[in-house]
């Protein structure tokens, strides 16, 4: 649903007449729109697309960040979006099937609006047959591999006006044959083509300081998730039992990480990644935009 440019200048108008301290008021706590990785309402969506969307904005959320959306037409999902007055600033896909269906999903996701796309799994040099150790850890040769990937992807990407970037999880920050993947990818690839959204609550989970991260390599790192875990004094046998909460009720202080956010001048989108809840999903995303709105340094 298409809004007209009168429309449109008017709703600029109201902005522009919000003081300072209001527009703030909508915005996280280094002054970007609020935003949603849509991984959060997965499930939702698949029931209720236009409801799920409209308590997304209701909660507080301008932007959003497209993954495990319902098999709609790109059509049909900008339509809901646009009902809902959310902004698709990126997305989410797996090596797999960016390497399957490269052209597609670009062609797809340029219809929701984009200006990201973020490859959110890494992929194998030599994949493996299922059930043949597909969880076997990736080798060192395989995160190379991705490198040259990942390059090519965003070399491709940059010819349509969308950037390519790269989400971690845990592995990349596992030591492999005496290095970490995630610097090696930092170091393999080339800045025009790739950027990174780090995921600040896995890297705390894997043993990582995202200021650390955002500090060293301050021009690579443009985008951020911001999600909570509930984690024992002592380091966790398994990182993947890590259990995530909701902002502010767990163990991850961001008052270091937002000061080092604010200060790199190039995050340019923060997302809230709620992936499990532990409360109703409505009062969880409620919570979690409160705790950015009111957050103070």
């Amino acid at each position: 649903m298409m809004i007209s440019r009168r429309d449109f200048v008017g709703a600029m108008v109201a902005i522009g007449t919000l003081s300072f301290a209001d527009r703030l008021a909508f915005a996280n706590p280094f002054g970007l729109p609020l935003g949603l990785q849509l991984y959060s309402v997965r499930e939702q969506m698949a029931e209720d697309l236009d409801g799920t969307l409209a308590a997304v904005n209701k909660a507080g959320y301008t932007e959003v960040e497209a993954a495990a959306l319902p098999k709609l037409s790109a059509t049909e999902i900008r339509v809901a979006l646009d009902r809902a007055r959310l902004r698709c600033v990126s997305a989410h896909h797996p090596f797999a099937d960016l390497q399957a269906r490269f052209d597609k999903i670009v062609a797809y996701d340029k219809q929701l609006g984009v200006r990201f796309i973020i490859c959110s799994s890494p992929g194998r040099r030599n994949p493996v047959a299922p059930g043949t150790g597909g969880h076997a850890p990736l080798t060192i040769d395989d995160w190379h591999f991705n490198a040259d990937q990942f390059n090519a992807m965003g070399e491709r990407m940059a010819a349509q006006n969308i950037r390519f970037g790269y989400h971690n999880h845990i592995p990349e920050f596992a030591e492999t044959d005496g290095k970490l993947p995630y610097m090696e990818l930092m170091r393999l690839t080339d800045p025009k083509k790739v950027t990174f959204e780090l995921d600040c609550g896995w890297a705390v989970v894997a043993g990582m300081n995202p200021v650390d991260l955002m500090k060293n390599h301050p021009h690579r790192i443009s985008m951020l998730h911001v999600k909570d875990f509930k984690l024992p004094s002592t380091p966790l046998t398994d990182p993947h039992d890590a259990k995530v909460t909701e902002l502010g009720l767990g163990s991850i202080d961001y008052h270091p990480i937002f000061a080092e956010a604010s200060r790199s001048q190039h995050i340019e989108h923060a997302f809230v990644e709620q992936e499990a809840y532990d409360m109703a999903w409505q009062q969880a995303l409620q919570l979690d935009a409160d705790y950015l709105r009111k957050f103070r340094s």
